[in-house]
């Protein structure tokens, strides 16, 4: 019986270390989350606009476990402040952002200067500027355009370059970086 028990156990440790090295091995999206481990098991984002006065600061993640509640309020957050529409925010932009923010070593909230973007001021942007997407993940719920007041572009652009996690994105003469969750790549624009 002693050996059978000790058999389980050491099976146990095996699938354990199977589970971490194909966690470790999984595609990008899992170095965002590979930023966010040691934290306790708890995610937490905090934000405000100058678009509308509002400010957010909930956990969205515990042991596991994402919470719809918290997910909601971050989606009612990231509405597009033109028109109030609203689509369900991409959890994986969420945590990006999160990711980041715990590399930059800060405590100041993110500026949200742009979250979802309904197609119509997707639209009405374009015609405005040359550097906004036809086909924009904002419209998707997938990214996000942030500004810190005590760091830098060029060191928020790092500390997301570094989670290998998504788009990341600047642009001449703007005071913002675009975080998304779709393909990983970079621009400067």
């Amino acid at each position: 019986m002693t050996n059978n028990a000790t058999s389980v156990i050491s099976r146990r440790g095996v699938l354990r270390g199977f589970a971490a090295t194909a966690i470790s091995a999984a595609p990008v999206y899992a170095n965002a989350a590979g930023f966010l481990r040691g934290s306790g098991d708890v995610r937490r984002i905090s934000m405000y606009s100058g678009r509308t006065g509002e400010s957010i600061d909930t956990i969205y993640w515990v042991d596991g476990e994402y919470i719809p509640e918290a997910l909601k309020e971050v989606t009612y957050f990231f509405r597009d402040w033109r028109n109030s529409k609203l689509k369900a925010v991409d959890a994986r932009t969420v945590d990006i952002m999160t990711a980041a923010h715990r590399l930059m070593e800060t405590d100041e909230p993110y500026m949200l200067l742009s979250g979802y973007r309904s197609p119509e001021t997707n639209a009405m942007l374009r015609a405005r500027s040359s550097g906004v997407a036809k086909n924009s993940l904002h419209m998707k719920a997938q990214a996000a355009d942030l500004r810190l007041k005590s760091r830098s572009i060029y060191q928020m652009a790092s500390a997301a370059k570094s989670c290998s996690a998504g788009g990341v994105g600047t642009y001449r003469g703007s005071n913002f970086v675009h975080m998304d969750c779709g393909v990983v790549r970079t621009w400067n624009g």
